[in-house]
């Protein structure tokens, strides 16, 4: 029905119930296990013959992960928090994508991590406006990221680089880490900043 009315597919979004993280992730996995018993038994995995025999559930997964993105991007979606949990997850359900011997079958995948980049670019951007980025600063999704980008061989590199300049913005040049600002942060709140610090004695 949305292909043949596209402009019924952004309705579709805004009106149809909105999945959370745990069932939308449950829901991929499913499709993933599908695709995972499609394979034939011995052989070569990588191979055009288990290609073509789980084409049709490496489809339906695909198709899966296309539908439930948009539901968990801005402007369906307003908590960073929750898009970034989505996106941890989806992209490691990309990463787990079979690896094909033939380059041309290996376009699926590469088309899926480039999508999943602009996700992940949009939401930090989107995240980097409200609250002054505060949600990009915790949680480790530097690490994360640094590490799904490891995974894929530097695909997710651009959304690397966004997140990267966000947080070196925030900090401002010459800043001290995260864990310096939140030793201080705490140290101040319970008044012991300070203490233990050798005072400096003699001309300055």
């Amino acid at each position: 029905m949305c292909e043949r009315h596209p402009g019924l597919a952004d309705e579709v979004v805004h009106t149809s119930p909105r999945p959370n993280v745990a069932s939308a992730l449950q829901v991929l996995r499913n499709y993933q296990s599908g695709l995972q018993s499609s394979f034939p038994l011995g052989g070569n995995p990588g191979s055009d013959y288990a290609y073509n025999r789980v084409r049709q559930p490496l489809a339906s997964l695909l198709d899966a992960l296309s539908d439930f993105t948009p539901h968990f991007l801005p402007p369906h979606e307003s908590q960073a928090s929750t898009s970034l949990s989505y996106l941890d997850g989806a992209t490691d359900i990309i990463y787990a994508l079979p690896r094909w011997s033939t380059p041309q079958n290996n376009i699926e995948r590469e088309s899926a991590y480039d999508e999943i980049c602009k996700a992940w670019i949009l939401v930090i951007r989107e995240a980097a406006k409200r609250g002054g980025g505060i949600q990009l600063q915790y949680g480790g999704w530097d690490e994360k990221l640094a590490k799904h980008n490891q995974n894929s061989g530097g695909k997710l590199q651009a959304a690397v680089n966004e997140l990267g300049t966000i947080l070196g913005w925030m900090h401002g040049p010459g800043s001290q880490s995260g864990n310096d600002l939140g030793s201080i942060r705490e140290q101040l709140f319970s008044e012991t900043y300070g203490f233990g610090t050798p005072v400096k004695v003699g001309p300055w």
